[in-house]
């Protein structure tokens, strides 16, 4: 189901209220249609998992992960599994939310979009913040006295969340974005690129030097991000290691445990622990 952008005008941060906080229900398999703003967001999913797509990438954000998107970036969202969407809107000027978000905002990390693990007290705070939009009930002076404080807390946790590696980046080339949307949509179907190939009628030479021409890797590379994604999200339903292995279509845990060595430099027993 394609639905439009939930109204996010009623939310909009300013100096005043630097920080928003928008609270949706969305059933599986929504669309959200391509959207921007000109404030920064960060998309989080208190249950379930969304799938978002922006600037030429994919991200996969379970419960453990957050997605940073900065103002002005189309993007797109997909509800894999009923999610409660926490949108936090933020008003990027200097001095906006204290001096940690001053430092932020200047780095420049800040200004792509990127994965972001999500403590205890990142999730505690994004959720205490009022919800409340423009066209509701006045805020009671209360609320926005929380408001206020809850602000310069959650933007040094903000800082000091650790970015996770798990953007999958996207093609421009229609074929190869018909095999990258079918390999995300079911990345166990095939193993080979010379499997996937024949569902899109290219060669598999073709293939390969688009993969390396428009996404700088090879195919073998980004489908593993594929599945590294795939995995954080079947350890937030609390899956078993043995059992997202077989799932991905590894013959033995530890063949699992390699390959999320070998792409992250630590073991999956941290990678997935607070998923």
């Amino acid at each position: 189901m394609l639905v439009g952008p939930q109204a996010p005008h009623l939310y909009a941060p300013t100096p005043e209220r630097p920080l928003r906080a928008k609270h949706s229900r969305l059933a599986a398999d929504t669309q959200v249609e391509p959207h921007s703003h000109p404030w920064a967001q960060l998309a989080w999913s208190a249950t379930g998992v969304l799938r978002l797509t922006a600037r030429g990438g994919t991200y996969l954000v379970p419960p453990s992960r957050a997605l940073w998107i900065p103002p002005g970036v189309e993007h797109a969202v997909t509800v894999v599994e009923s999610a409660e969407l926490c949108t936090l809107y933020l008003h990027q000027r200097p001095g906006c939310c204290g001096p940690a978000a001053r430092k932020a905002s200047a780095e420049g990390h800040w200004q792509q979009c990127r994965v972001l693990e999500v403590s205890d007290l990142l999730r505690a705070l994004m959720l205490a913040l009022p919800a409340a939009p423009d066209d509701g009930p006045v805020p009671a002076p209360a609320d926005l006295d929380r408001e206020k404080l809850i602000g310069p807390l959650l933007a040094d946790e903000l800082k000091r969340a650790a970015p996770v590696p798990l953007g999958v980046p996207m093609p421009q080339d229609k074929r190869l974005r018909t095999l990258c949307e079918a390999v995300l949509d079911e990345p166990t179907r095939h193993d080979t690129l010379g499997d996937w190939v024949r569902d899109i009628g290219a060669s598999e030479r073709t293939v390969a030097r688009l993969f390396r021409d428009e996404l700088g890797t090879s195919f073998g590379q980004w489908r593993q991000q594929v599945l590294l994604a795939r995995a954080l999200t079947l350890a937030a339903r609390k899956r078993p290691m043995s059992e997202i292995a077989a799932e991905l279509g590894y013959t033995s845990p530890s063949a699992f445990s390699a390959m999320v060595r070998r792409s992250l430099g630590a073991p999956p027993s941290k990678f997935f622990a607070s998923a």
